[in-house]
């Protein structure tokens, strides 16, 4: 069917890949701790354009592009790592003026929360991390790849049923991760400490993600 070859294993990997923690996941998560259903699904909306694009350019050939040539990939990289490092201070920031501020009343720390979320532009920032990825250009491209027919007249179509599967299954995980960073929330307003040592870890993987983006390779 569209040039699709073995379906049902491609569910299951493509399942699994899903359920896998990674930067586009914990920050929707984060998201929907701090500022509910609606603005983490515009944080959601950006992963799945910033999917789309990679799944998109993988197809496109640009990943082949990348491996080719090292310089290219690591810029993208050391760029990519950068953005997370980033993304990571800032939180490491937001859970130290949580811990000074445990004692605050909670209209001052509503106020003060606003007006970071205001600047925060969570669409912006989720497209930003997902496409700030090289590897997973790579990744699609050498996954995708596996399940597309060779001899099939029109491999964009494979691609294309691939890549909307996949998106699927992002979408329903997504959505799981939003509600339940929603009863998070709740839990964060009763429990200063929680909430700033949960933001303090997210800050911590973050790091991570980074360091482990820095330190890869193409091949």
């Amino acid at each position: 069917m569209l040039g699709i070859t073995d379906l049902p294993t491609y569910v299951l990997g493509t399942v699994l890949i899903v359920l896998l923690p990674g930067p586009n996941s914990l920050y929707t998560l984060s998201v929907a701790a701090r500022r509910g259903v609606r603005t983490a699904y515009r944080a959601a909306l950006g992963v799945f354009l910033g999917d789309t694009v990679l799944m998109t350019a993988s197809a496109a050939g640009v990943a082949g592009l990348l491996t080719a040539n090292a310089v290219l990939f690591g810029i993208v990289k050391y760029a990519g790592a950068g953005y997370l490092a980033w993304i990571a201070l800032g939180m490491a920031r937001t859970a130290r003026s949580m811990w000074r501020s445990r004692g605050a009343e909670p209209v001052a720390m509503a106020t003060a929360a606003d007006e970071v979320a205001d600047a925060e532009q969570p669409f912006r920032r989720a497209l930003v991390i997902s496409l700030l990825n090289p590897k997973a250009i790579l990744f699609f491209i050498s996954f995708f790849v596996q399940f597309v027919d060779p001899g099939y007249a029109h491999p964009a179509l494979s691609f294309l049923a691939l890549g909307a599967i996949a998106q699927v299954f992002s979408f329903c995980y997504l959505t799981l991760l939003i509600f339940g960073g929603t009863y998070l929330a709740g839990q964060f307003r009763r429990r200063k400490r929680l909430a700033a040592g949960l933001t303090s870890g997210a800050a911590a993987l973050f790091l991570g993600f980074a360091a482990k983006l820095s330190m890869s390779s193409a091949g």
